[in-house]
């Protein structure tokens, strides 16, 4: 029922195998794997016993000294073998003396689920509870891997003709400044005599007369 059941206990949880003995006196009982490929026991008692934590102990000790051993055996699950295994025990009740020592323990990962077989007419069924039980391992978160960006392929554009460039503005002649015109000194010359009188010619005439007497 417990194997059957097995989602109580933890989700995702694989069976590898059951009833394998580890001496004249320990039973594993169950023997399975979580998401992270490490391995669990499970040791499961009727009734209180503190026996089964020490069997429980000697089943964790055997399958830790074979994990790649049963790696290798059993290839189809996903078994870590770096990893050390963790115990977990099941039974109807615990001493104090076994929740003690189980949380005085270090290094050792164990986890007490108390079990009650309920029976309703026809309906039956286990019921679980978890009494000392450390949180549930998450799973392995998977490595972020870089996105691929596909780029747009794009297709090469017909180049556009260059229109001629417009021809560069004339400038605006600059308007020409007025040149300074040079005021040159002026010399004053003096007058000119008035020209002589012209005598009459009869004068004239009168005076080259006198002249031949």
């Amino acid at each position: 029922m417990v194997t059957r059941e097995i989602g109580q206990v933890e989700k995702d949880l694989n069976v590898i195998c059951n009833h394998v003995p580890i001496n004249d006196k320990t039973m594993l009982d169950v023997l399975c794997h979580d998401p992270n490929g490490q391995l669990v026991i499970m040791q499961i008692g009727v009734n209180e016993d503190d026996v089964m934590l020490l069997h429980g102990i000697q089943s964790l000790d055997y399958v830790d000294k074979f994990k790649s051993f049963l790696k290798a055996t059993y290839n189809k699950h996903r078994i870590d073998d770096k990893e050390k295994p963790r115990l977990i025990l099941i039974a109807p009740s615990f001493s104090d003396a076994l929740k003690h020592a189980v949380e005085s323990m270090s290094g050792i990962r164990i986890d007490l689920y108390e079990w009650e077989y309920l029976k309703l007419g026809d309906n039956k069924g286990l019921r679980l509870q978890p009494v000392f039980a450390f949180p549930p391992p998450e799973r392995p978160r998977e490595e972020l891997r870089p996105i691929e960006r596909k780029e747009p392929k794009h297709e090469p554009k017909p180049a556009k003709k260059r229109e001629p460039a417009p021809p560069p503005e004339k400038a605006e002649p600059e308007p020409e400044l007025p040149k300074p015109e040079l005021e040159m000194p002026k010399e004053e010359f003096p007058e000119p005599p008035p020209p002589p009188e012209e005598k009459s010619s009869q004068e004239e005439q009168h005076k080259r007369k006198l002249r031949l007497f």
